[in-house]
C-alpha cells in the first residue's frame, strides 16, 4: 500500500527475510518468532499520493493518526501488521545541505 514491491533477497537470507524496494530504497524485514517493537523509533516514508494512501490504509483496516506538521507538510503515523510505527509523510523534511 506504500508503493514498495518485493525483491528477492540473497539466497542465504531467503528463508528468513523479506525485502521490499521503491525507487532505489530498500527495506529489509527479518522474520522472527519473538518480534521486538520499538516504543518510539520508527521508519519514515514519503508517499506519492498522501491522501489516497491514507484512504487505502483505512479501507484495509489500518488507523493512520495525523500528527502536527513540523515543516508544513501533512504526516501521519500508522502501525504495520507487526506493530511497528511507520511515519507517512506527504513531503520530506528540509535538508541542511
Amino acid at each position: 500500500m506504500l508503493g514498495f514491491g518485493r525483491v528477492e533477497p540473497p539466497g542465504t537470507l531467503a528463508e528468513r527475510a523479506t525485502w521490499v524496494e521503491r525507487a532505489g530504497t530498500q527495506i529489509h524485514l527479518m522474520r522472527r518468532d519473538d518480534p521486538v517493537q520499538l516504543p518510539h523509533g520508527h521508519l519514515a516514508v514519503v508517499v506519492g499520493d498522501y491522501d489516497r494512501t491514507l484512504e487505502k490504509l483505512r479501507a484495509a483496516g489500518f488507523d493512520p493518526e495525523p500528527r502536527q506538521e513540523h515543516w508544513g507538510a501533512p504526516r501521519s503515523f500508522v502501525r504495520d501488521p507487526a506493530g511497528n510505527r511507520v511515519e507517512l509523510m506527504c513531503a520530506p523534511p528540509p535538508t541542511s545541505r
